[in-house]
């Protein structure tokens, strides 16, 4: 057997093992990427959480203080409507303000799922190619042997 005929086999042998180890890398850094969004959006969950815990202190330090104020005042707390509609409306505000920590951090959690699974999408897709250059690098390669031979 020719030994040019060999080498271009072997070459053929070579170039499709790169490619699929190729793709299969390709896959490996896609579930890598994939896993860090994961992971980011839990961070932005507990974020969130934070956020909205530190929201309510802010509210409980300030209603604290309102009422403080009130009674130093010499208002009726328990029956001064103005006051109550005053503190209503506090816990209004707050409430709203949650809802949109809240909404956000869910919205960024379907992001990220989103972009997670699109990435491990995009490493099944990558590695699937590399078997396909694979098999026609192979079969090109064994089809130029057979015409050498």
């Amino acid at each position: 057997m020719d030994p040019i005929t060999m080498m271009m086999l072997g070459s053929s042998v070579l170039s499709a093992g790169a490619e699929i180890a190729g793709g299969i890398g390709a896959r490996r850094t896609s579930r890598l990427n994939a896993f860090n969004m994961e992971t980011e959006a839990k961070l932005n969950k507990t974020q969130a959480m934070q956020m909205a815990q530190a929201r309510m202190d802010e509210y409980e330090v300030a209603s604290s203080s309102n009422i403080a104020a009130f009674a130093a005042a010499g208002r009726d707390i328990g029956s001064d409507r103005s006051v109550k509609a005053f503190m209503d409306r506090q816990k209004e505000i707050v409430g709203k303000d949650l809802g949109r920590i809240d909404t956000q951090s869910q919205f960024e959690q379907v992001q990220s799922r989103q972009q997670a699974a699109g990435e491990r999408r995009a490493g099944r897709d990558a590695q699937t190619a590399s078997l396909f250059s694979a098999a026609d690098t192979l079969s090109s390669g064994i089809y130029k042997y057979q015409t050498a031979k």
